[in-house]
């Protein structure tokens, strides 16, 4: 993690700031974060509804490491979607500093601002490992903060879902054809390709999704994987269990009001920013777990699903209409065009890495 060692430093100085220390009393900071007792309180607002598992997990376990750094002085009040009423509302709350911070998806905010989007994983883009390589090391960080600033707010990772499936039909897709005015909750530039292939995409929160199914609003959707679909009962409505090739490493964000952290001593920024990044590896670690529990449940208990893998002339007229887009986009906007060649150029050199260490492990596997 870039910023590990900032994580032990704050971590340090809280530790020898709450014991008193005396060999510190000559430093200026050391000395103001001692004698700074006051107790600042933060909202955060999320898009996900209470005691929601996995997402809602991540919030709770940076509060409480928040909490812990900062020896008390950091605390988080956290609102779901059930007390704010509005699940994709989290970056206008952040923005106009109704909330200090929020916990949600970039690319739910392609509307308000369409390089948000880029931020949260990118069809047939990169792994999770691969992403957060980007994000730390390979400028993806620096291109976050860049698209963010003009909104007055900051973005940090915020726990990854790793690869995700592509979704529940409640038909299987054997051609092209059978996507051509298929209603479907997809978000993010995943929605745009479907849209080029002819589907309608549309994005749905999370509490309305399985009565939108079961009543045919929409004919299938994408949520995340075994670790959050087996509760929701997809299955019990839609057989098919299509793989992935939309979100290969879905990050997930913590938002923060820039004036806000501005406002914090130096300390309990770098506190508050370096217990969202700790809550967000933990969340990926949180996902992966619950995804294989859960998956050893649904191939036990329910026999019915179907795991499909889309058809290779499907699969490909995805991928074309991916690159088809993604020119359009770095020709029409800079800013677009820079985060595209940024990824582009850093999954390159990393998939290249990733064929011959983790997939020819794999393969040599056979399972």
């Amino acid at each position: 993690m870039k910023k590990l060692m900032q994580l032990f430093t704050a971590v340090a100085l809280v530790t020898i700031t709450n014991a008193n220390a005396g060999w510190f009393d000559g430093d200026d900071k050391a000395t103001e974060a001692k004698q700074d007792n006051k107790v600042y309180t933060l909202t955060l607002a999320e898009t996900w509804p209470s005691n929601f598992p996995v997402f809602g997990d991540a919030t709770k376990k940076f509060a409480q490491l928040a909490h812990d750094m900062s020896g008390g002085r950091l605390a988080i009040r956290i609102d779901s979607k059930n007390k704010h009423k509005s699940a994709l509302g989290i970056f206008d709350f952040v923005k106009s500093g109704q909330y200090d911070l929020g916990h949600s998806a970039s690319y739910y905010w392609k509307g308000k601002d369409a390089n948000t989007l880029y931020f949260t994983t990118m069809p047939f883009g990169m792994t999770a490992s691969e992403q957060h390589a980007w994000f730390a090391y390979g400028g993806g960080q620096e291109l976050m903060d860049k698209v963010y600033a003009k909104h007055g707010m900051k973005s940090i990772i915020g726990g990854n879902t790793g690869n995700q499936m592509g979704g529940w039909f409640k038909k299987e897709i054997n051609t092209v054809e059978d996507l051509q005015g298929l209603k479907m909750r997809i978000p993010g530039f995943a929605g745009d390709v479907m849209a080029k292939v002819g589907a309608k995409p549309t994005n749905i929160p999370a509490g309305e999704l399985y009565t939108a199914l079961d009543r045919g609003t929409i004919d299938a959707l994408e949520w995340v994987g075994p670790s959050l679909d087996l509760r929701m009962g997809f299955h019990k409505v839609a057989p098919y269990y299509y793989t992935g090739w939309h979100e290969p490493a879905t990050e997930l964000q913590f938002l923060i009001n820039l004036k806000k952290l501005n406002s914090l001593p130096k300390d309990l920024q770098d506190i508050l920013t370096n217990a969202m990044e700790l809550a967000a590896y933990d969340m990926y670690a949180h996902s992966e777990y619950a995804s294989a529990k859960n998956w050893a449940t649904m191939k036990k208990d329910y026999p019915n699903i179907q795991v499909k893998t889309f058809p290779k002339p499907v699969f490909d007229a995805l991928k074309q209409a991916n690159t088809e887009l993604l020119e359009e986009r770095a020709k029409s906007d800079p800013v677009a065009k820079e985060i595209i060649d940024s990824q582009q150029a850093y999954l390159a050199k990393a998939r290249a890495w990733t064929a011959i260490s983790d997939q020819s492990y794999l393969n040599a596997l056979g399972n």
